[in-house]
């Protein structure tokens, strides 16, 4: 049974709510489903602040970004490889968009390769359950929430959990997300995906990323307001010690790493 949550939406900035309807109608025009997901529906039930917004389009989210770019006089970035865009309106406020899209890895810790899929596709290439629930913003049904992965179910156990047994060897960055929300929202990383980390640390998959990408991660983690806490838990699931090795041939993540380091010593 669909749950409508337009009362829950209600409890956003009427700014965000306008954009979000307006999202909606433009979609409709066009042909399209357009759906509110990740962290923005994640924290309405959390009952947390979070003005990121993040739109997927199930059709071409290009296309719908150009068309609403225009109705709102906002500048648009596009990212054709990935069917992506960022919305930029003349108050400064931002907008992702995406097309609903699925993912393949051609070997793990490489960059997916991308397909236009479904919104259900779209959710199941998430991190975690936490963060698939969507949220139809077309008019005629607009609040109604989709929760494929049973999200609310985990939100309520307070749980981290991941989608299937491969998501750390597809995408290893998925380990310091994993530390990084447990500790921001106080939950806990649920046992058989904690075994799955334990399993990709153990595979060397964490020495297989870029130093690129394990420094923006890091760089996420050191914006916590309690950075201290999935800093220690990546030290207790073993990352920080691959990280270490990886950062001798890296300039700034080796920098990132001495800043964790002084950090740990200041406590």
């Amino acid at each position: 049974m669909l749950m409508n949550i337009s009362e829950l939406l209600n409890q956003l900035p009427s700014r965000i709510l306008n954009l979000l309807r307006d999202a909606g109608v433009c979609a409709e025009e066009m042909g399209f489903c357009a759906y509110a997901v990740g962290g923005i529906v994640r924290d309405l039930f959390l009952r947390r602040d979070n003005l990121d917004v993040d739109v997927v389009i199930e059709g071409d989210g290009i296309a719908f970004a150009s068309g609403f770019s225009v109705g709102h006089n906002a500048r648009f970035l596009t990212y054709e490889k990935f069917g992506t865009a960022n919305l930029v309106f003349p108050d400064g406020f931002k907008l992702d968009v995406a097309t609903a899209r699925t993912e393949a890895y051609e070997r793990p810790a490489a960059l997916p390769l991308v397909v236009p899929g479904s919104i259900r596709d779209d959710m199941f290439r998430r991190d975690f359950s936490i963060n698939t629930l969507a949220v139809n913003l077309n008019p005629d049904r607009f609040g109604e929430l989709l929760d494929l992965f049973h999200a609310r179910d985990d939100i309520r156990k307070r749980l981290i959990r991941v989608l299937h047994e491969k998501s750390f060897i597809d995408d290893p960055t998925r380990i310091f997300r994993a530390a990084r929300f447990e500790k921001r929202f106080d939950f806990r990383i649920e046992s058989i995906t904690e075994k799955l980390i334990r399993d990709a640390v153990s595979a060397d998959l964490i020495e297989r990323l870029s130093g690129h990408r394990i420094s923006s991660e890091l760089r996420l983690i050191l914006k916590e307001e309690n950075p201290l806490l999935p800093v220690r838990r990546l030290d207790e699931l073993g990352v920080l010690s691959a990280v270490g090795r990886k950062g001798e041939k890296h300039k700034e993540l080796k920098r990132l790493l001495h800043r964790i380091d002084e950090m740990k010593l200041m406590v």
